[in-house]
């Protein structure tokens, strides 16, 4: 009798035991990725680095970068370590070229995919191609190219990534038009588009023409791409007046290179003719490169909740465009950081609402800069 109570005893403390480890583990503050951060309110979190084009947020909770002369690296953002750096074979870097785009897949925790855009020689050809690795055992693999043989230039080749999950779940692209204004207009040209693919890289049925991987057209260089509101927002370069915001939808024109910014009067006919949409955002008489964007609507930082933060090159700042209620306008715009790390390439956004930015000034002296607090 004393042996079975002694048992029923151990048995119950063993399960004591176990919910209580139970309870541990599903502590949100042991689990909490951004416990012992560095306080600053604004950091450097990295140096010397050569035109960085991308940085995301991971989801293994690190910063993942390409740099344009052809290197994808992962980045610890405590403490700025590079923790796996690898260069893409084939990546040519002319001019504005080179390793530009990149995202992750929805399930890349399980299967390590991982999509790119680069520019490629064909020949003697400028191109640009889609490809899709594999991370794994620390490295990249199994390249796979979705499309390729896209028109490319020195200039203009746009070439940021979204993936939208649902069921299925669709990868976005932009590209520009390559120095050649005629392709945009041109609904069989994969230049001055923002295009729509199956994560597997075949064109979805519900596209506007079928067999056709353009959603949009009309584009001239949208560098900057993000989902939010049930939205797809692309940020433009203007040519020297212009640059713009869009929302994207499906088959819509957008105008280039007829139309530049809203319709004014000489351009009234073509966008009643094609029914251009105009943009939500345009700087008007002047361009500041609008680059790289992302969302932001976390408590953090409270006076930037619900606005699309963008970068820009020329204007070397942040634009934080408030948004109104439905996401189909700007509300109002404030800049910050004027001048403090030179030009902005693109900005990203952590799950507890810091923000990251990198720099576009080149001789290795670009920068990975981390904005935990504007206090």
């Amino acid at each position: 009798m004393r042996n079975l109570l002694y048992w029923r005893l151990l048995l119950l403390a063993g399960i004591c035991t176990v919910f209580i480890s139970c309870s541990k583990d599903d502590d949100p503050e042991e689990e909490n990725p951004e416990e012992n951060w560095p306080s600053d309110s604004i950091r450097v979190v990295k140096t010397g680095l050569q035109f960085p084009w991308e940085i995301l947020w991971g989801k293994d909770d690190h910063i993942w970068m390409t740099e344009r002369g052809g290197k994808v690296s992962k980045v610890d953002p405590r403490t700025g370590e590079t923790v796996f750096s690898t260069s893409i074979p084939g990546v040519v870097s002319r001019g504005e070229g080179g390793l530009l785009g990149m995202v992750q897949d929805p399930g890349f925790m399980q299967n390590g995919f991982l999509y790119l855009v680069h520019n490629y020689l064909e020949g003697d050809a400028y191109r640009e191609k889609l490809v899709r690795y594999r991370f794994a055992n620390n490295a990249l693999v199994e390249e796979l190219i979705l499309l390729d043989e896209i028109p490319a230039a020195n200039v203009h080749n746009g070439s940021r990534l979204v993936i939208v999950e649902g069921n299925p779940s669709v990868l976005y692209m932009t590209t520009g038009d390559a120095a050649n204004t005629a392709l945009p207009q041109q609904s069989g040209s994969l230049a001055g588009k923002v295009l729509r693919f199956l994560l597997d890289g075949s064109v979805p049925g519900d596209n506007p023409v079928a067999g056709n991987y353009y959603w949009s057209m009309g584009h001239r260089n949208p560098q900057g791409l993000v989902w939010a509101k049930n939205r797809l927002y692309a940020s433009e370069h203007g040519p020297n007046i212009e640059d713009e915001i869009n929302s994207i939808e499906k088959g819509v024109n957008y105008g280039w290179p007829s139309v530049n910014g809203p319709c004014d009067p000489a351009e009234q006919a073509f966008c009643d003719a094609n029914q251009v949409r105009e943009p939500i955002w345009s700087s008007g008489s002047s361009t500041f490169a609008a680059c790289g964007m992302d969302y932001y609507d976390h408590d953090r930082i409270p006076g930037w909740k619900n606005s699309l933060l963008m970068t820009s090159l020329k204007n070397s700042r942040l634009y934080v465009h408030a948004l109104n209620g439905d996401g189909s306008s700007i509300a109002g715009t404030t800049t910050h950081f004027l001048n403090s790390w030179g030009r902005l390439r693109d900005v990203c956004v952590s799950p507890g609402g810091r923000v990251y930015l990198c720099s576009s000034n080149g001789n290795n002296q670009d920068v990975l800069v981390e904005i935990s607090s504007l206090e």
